[in-house]
C-alpha cells in the first residue's frame, strides 16, 4: 500500500510540474505555415517561453526599428557549435535558427494599434508575460545545407502564434511618446525579398547572412546569465567554439550609455545600424563609404567626402561629415529625414530614431576641423 501511494503522489508532482515544451522542429526546406511549426518559442496562459536548446541573447548596440521591442535568440543543434570569428558573423551549421521577435507595450489594454515608447516589458527569468504587449512579427533566418534563409511570420490577433507572410505586411501604428507627442506611423514586415537588402552583406557572392551574432556585438555582460559574459555563456553552454577570450574579443559599447566616450558611442551605433551595407563588400559599396568599426576615421568614413551615389538624398549638403557642422553634414540628413529614398537605412524604419540622431550629431558637432 505505502508503495501505490507513493507511485500516486510521484505521479501527482509530476501533474503539477511546469512542462517543459519539446525542443525546436527545424524544418530543412519548405515555409511552414505557422511559426509554432518549428517549436522555437511557446505561449500558454499568457506568457511566451522559449522551448528546451533556445537560447536568448542581446547585442550592445542593437539596430533600430521603429522603437520595437526585440527578442533575440539563437538554436543550434545537438552535439554543433558555431564557429567563432573576430570580426564577421559567426559560422553557424545546418539545422541553425537564429529568430528575432518585434513586440511593442501597448497603450490601453484593449488593442486599438496604439503603443508607447518605452523600455520594457522584456524577456526575462525564462519568460516575457504577454500582459501589455503586442507582438507583431517573428523573423527567422535557418540555416540549410545551402545556406540561409529568411522567413517573416505575423503574429495573430489573439496572440497566441504567428503566421507565414512571405509577401509582408504593413500595420498602422500610432506611437506615444513620454512628453506627450504622438506620430502615426506604417510599421513595415518585410517580404522574403526585402530581407535580402540587410541580410547579403557581400555584394559578389549575394548569400544571406547573419548581422548580430558578431563578437563585438555579443561581448557584453549577460542579460540572461547573472555574472557571465555573454560570450563566455555561449562557449559554456556548448552554443560556440574557438580559440578567444571575452577580454581580446573585440567590443562594442552600448551607444546610449553616456558613461562611455562619444566617438566609441557613435562608432557603435553606425556599426549596427549602417555597416552591414557600407562595407567594402557590401550592398553600398558603390558609396565609397566604409562605416565598419575598424576603418579610420577620414575620407573613407565621410570625412569630408562629397556623395557618389546619394542623387538627392544628399538634402543639399555638400559632404557626408563636415566636422563641426552636422547641419552641413549629409549623415545627420539621411538618419533623420523619413523621406523615401533619401533616408537611412533603407529599410526598417518608418520614424527617426531622434536619440540617434541626437548622439550622432552631437559626434559631428564635437568634431575639430571642417572642410575646405
Amino acid at each position: 500500500m505505502g508503495r501505490l501511494v507513493a507511485i500516486m503522489l510521484l505521479a501527482l508532482v509530476a501533474a503539477c510540474s511546469p512542462r517543459t515544451p519539446p525542443g525546436p522542429d527545424v524544418h530543412l526546406e519548405g515555409y511552414p505555415e505557422r511559426l509554432s511549426d518549428w517549436r522555437l518559442l511557446n505561449v500558454e496562459d499568457g506568457t511566451l517561453t522559449l522551448t528546451a536548446g533556445v537560447k536568448p541573447y542581446d547585442l550592445a548596440t542593437p539596430l533600430f526599428t521603429d522603437y520595437a521591442l526585440k527578442l533575440r535568440t539563437v538554436f543550434v543543434p545537438a552535439g554543433t557549435a558555431a564557429t567563432y570569428s573576430v570580426d564577421d558573423a559567426f559560422e553557424f551549421p545546418v539545422g541553425s535558427v537564429i529568430s528575432k521577435t518585434f513586440y511593442y507595450q501597448q497603450y490601453a489594454p484593449d488593442w486599438s494599434g496604439e503603443v508607447v515608447l518605452a523600455d520594457g516589458p522584456v524577456f526575462a527569468n525564462g519568460a516575457l508575460p504577454l500582459v501589455d504587449v503586442r507582438l507583431v512579427e517573428t523573423r527567422l533566418l535557418v540555416r540549410r545545407a545551402d545556406g540561409w534563409v529568411a522567413i517573416p511570420y505575423v503574429w495573430n490577433d489573439d496572440q497566441t502564434d504567428a503566421v507565414l507572410r512571405r509577401t509582408g505586411e504593413v500595420a498602422p501604428l500610432l506611437l506615444h511618446r513620454p512628453d506627450g507627442r504622438e506620430d502615426a506611423f506604417s510599421y513595415i514586415v518585410p517580404n522574403q525579398n526585402q530581407c535580402a537588402g540587410c541580410h547579403t552583406v557581400n555584394n559578389t557572392t549575394r548569400a544571406l547572412a547573419p548581422i548580430g551574432p558578431k563578437a563585438r556585438h555579443l561581448n557584453k555582460a549577460s542579460s540572461f546569465a547573472a555574472g557571465l559574459n555573454q560570450l563566455d555563456d555561449w562557449r559554456a553552454s556548448g552554443l560556440l567554439r574557438g580559440d578567444f577570450t571575452a577580454d581580446t574579443a573585440p567590443k562594442n559599447v552600448d551607444w546610449s550609455d553616456d558613461a562611455q566616450p562619444l566617438d566609441a558611442r557613435a562608432r557603435a551605433y553606425l556599426d549596427a545600424n549602417c555597416s552591414h551595407c557600407h562595407s567594402n563588400v557590401g550592398p553600398a559599396d558603390t558609396s565609397g563609404l566604409d562605416l565598419r568599426p575598424g576603418v579610420a576615421f577620414g575620407p573613407a568614413y565621410g570625412e569630408c567626402k562629397t556623395p557618389v551615389a546619394a542623387g538627392g538624398g544628399s538634402g543639399g549638403r555638400p559632404f557626408d561629415i563636415v566636422p563641426g557642422d552636422p547641419d552641413r553634414s549629409i549623415f545627420a540628413y539621411r538618419l533623420e529625414t523619413t523621406e523615401p529614398g533619401a533616408m537611412m537605412p533603407e529599410l526598417g524604419r518608418s520614424l527617426s530614431h531622434e536619440e540617434g540622431v541626437a548622439l550622432i550629431r552631437a559626434w559631428i558637432a564635437a568634431m575639430d576641423g571642417g572642410c575646405a
